[in-house]
């Protein structure tokens, strides 16, 4: 909790999503140096006066208060110096300094992901639509990121939420605000179901609207790709399209039921300027297919996870595995396949000659149960004496794996 500490302060003094804080992170390698080294007579970075005065009139006691207030009411908070901070945001041009969040914020690691936009008051059409491509997407392993508005946000992440997987909100305002008022009820919904509700805003910051074109730039670099259903010329789904192609995203979108109705203009816009149409969650899904950017980037994260929890819980490989599991460290961006090569980590061990996973700890135990029948996820806890969202994560991990299927119905088995 230390460096989201430094971290913290740096937002306090020169403000939540300001850029001013990676112009002066340019000059140092850590938060705590910029910490330090501002409150010397001697600067590196040259500040302006009224910088200067928030830096002499914020103290590293005021950031530890927030810190202590996030703690009281449950919110976990997570600094860029984190390794579980999402490796989607660490190259964007000015990644949120911190994240406020509550729920599982690894769901974001290592996992499709998809930022589902649109109308909040979108056509019947378009509602269905959204609901039948972003439910075959979570049953396909996609996590659906959205910014929790009504209409097209709530249908598509809610859609993920009845098929027991985690979901991802962004929010324009503290994670404790309750906004918009029509979805609060579905927060506990996305947590249960091993999701996230994040923001970069501290608690009580109101949903102001200044706060969501910031807050969108998140939304864009979150999903590896961005699918827009319904839009107007005017939409601010247009923002986030557009931010998606500055991360070097892909945009689908859905052709327009109407080509004349102004509540499609934007999507004619996007089609005319090079986005994808869909017609099935096939196509959308066709961008993690073998061989493509966002597969070879997921893999590259697992890569990187595994190697970093092994080095916090080393494990012993013998001489068979060294060379194999060395390759996948240093080789990170040229994994193989499940069938090709096992992740060697506190949870897996490569076994070259059975070329099969080796689960351990909690995978292990879920690996044996579902051995015996294929079990849906309600059942599985409670026979894992486990909470639900812990399984879900551990199942959705398992999944990424090969190591289990998920099947309709809630229902995992082993493959």
């Amino acid at each position: 909790m230390k460096d989201e500490l430094y971290w913290l302060w740096l937002t306090m003094v020169f403000g939540t999503a300001s850029r001013r804080i990676w112009q002066i992170m340019n000059y140092y390698e850590t938060a705590s140096e910029a910490y330090y080294e501002l409150n010397s007579e001697e600067k590196t970075v040259r500040l302006n006066e009224k910088e200067q005065n928030a830096v002499n009139n914020t103290s590293l006691d005021a950031a530890a208060s927030l810190l202590a207030e996030c703690e009281r009411k449950g919110i976990s908070v997570i600094s860029y110096g984190s390794q579980d901070y999402p490796p989607q945001l660490r190259y964007i041009i000015d990644p949120p300094a911190i994240l406020y969040y509550k729920g599982n914020i690894r769901c974001l690691s290592g996992a499709k992901t998809i930022t589902a936009v649109g109308a909040r008051k979108a056509s019947a059409y378009s509602l269905e639509t959204a609901d039948r491509i972003c439910t075959e997407l979570a049953g396909n392993g996609v996590v659906i990121v959205s910014g929790f508005a009504m209409g097209i946000d709530i249908t598509s992440q809610m859609a993920g939420v009845r098929q027991s997987r985690p979901t991802a909100t962004v929010l324009g305002c503290g994670v404790d605000v309750d906004y918009p008022r029509d979805n609060v009820g579905y927060r506990g919904d996305i947590i249960e179901a091993g999701g996230v509700i994040l923001s970069e805003y501290p608690p009580g910051t109101s949903p102001h609207p200044g706060n969501f074109p910031k807050r969108n730039r998140i939304l864009a670099a979150l999903g590896r790709a961005v699918v827009v259903f319904e839009a107007s010329e005017k939409s601010g789904s247009l923002i986030t399209a557009s931010l998606a192609v500055d991360h070097g995203r892909d945009v689908f979108c859905m052709p327009p039921a109407d080509i004349f109705s102004p509540t499609y203009s934007g999507n004619v816009k996007l089609l005319k300027e090079g986005a994808s149409a869909f017609y099935s969650a096939a196509d959308i899904l066709s961008c993690f297919a073998a061989g493509t950017v966002m597969r070879s980037e997921i893999r590259s994260e697992l890569s990187s996870m595994f190697a970093k929890r092994s080095a916090e819980t080393p494990v012993r490989i013998d001489e068979n595995d060294k060379n194999a599991f060395e390759h996948i460290v240093l080789h990170k961006n040229n994994v193989p396949d499940a069938g090709e090569m096992k992740f060697a980590s506190n949870k897996l061990q490569l076994d070259e000659k059975k070329d099969e996973l080796k689960l351990e700890g909690l995978q292990k135990d879920i690996a044996d149960v579902l051995s015996k029948g294929a079990l849906n996820v309600d059942d599985l806890a409670q026979h894992l004496g486990i909470d639900p969202a812990e399984l879900v994560f551990e199942l959705s991990e398992m999944e990424l794996l090969g190591a289990v299927r998920m099947l309709p119905g809630k229902i995992y088995e082993k493959c």
